[in-house]
């Protein structure tokens, strides 16, 4: 069953103005999945990349986030593990508590690490934000926003020739979980 929310990249990017300003190419009305495959085998990675982040609902986006910091950065201090390990929590139980405690773990990270962008993404999935007497919700950009951060932080950390190869591996996973979800 395939999990892509879109019938044409054109749908994504009008869904998410802000994917113009981080997207070199220009929309098209094909298909999602050819769209960033295009982009796969024309070498823009971090298009694609951030393509993928937005094209998945949020909590297969939140997964795949986690997978590809772990396998980019399989080395994660145990102190910034915690981000991971409460997004990867959220995605196994995406409750609303699950969604607060890597909120919570998110708001209080170092933004230069990964791990803090995988808590917020799963933090942000959802639910409000309370700013003194109101309440607004959430935008769903907001998970795609910090999965993409996290990805791309990580792959920053690697020499070219591993950064591409972990940054194609993730892109593919990405277009496998958009076709599959996470089963």
């Amino acid at each position: 069953m395939s999990f892509v929310r879109f019938a044409t990249a054109r749908a994504l990017f009008e869904s998410y103005p802000e994917v113009e300003k981080k997207i070199g190419a220009a929309p098209t009305d094909h298909p999602p999945i050819d769209f960033v495959k295009a982009l796969l085998s024309s070498g823009k990675l971090a298009d694609a990349l951030t393509f993928c982040a937005y094209l998945l609902p949020r909590r297969e986006a939140v997964w795949w986030a986690c997978a590809s910091v772990r396998r980019l950065q399989p080395d994660i201090p145990r102190e910034d593990a915690d981000g991971l390990r409460a997004a990867e929590a959220w995605v196994a139980m995406p409750d609303d508590d699950h969604r607060r405690a890597a909120l919570a773990i998110g708001s209080g990270g170092d933004t230069s690490h990964p791990a803090t962008w995988l808590a917020l993404a799963a933090g942000w999935s959802g639910g409000v934000e309370t700013s003194g007497a109101s309440q607004l919700p959430i935008p769903a950009y907001m998970t795609a926003r910090a999965a993409r951060i996290a990805v791309l932080l990580s792959a920053g950390k690697l020499g070219s020739g591993r950064r591409q190869a972990g940054m194609q591996s993730s892109i593919v996973d990405g277009i496998r979980l958009a076709e599959t979800g996470l089963g």
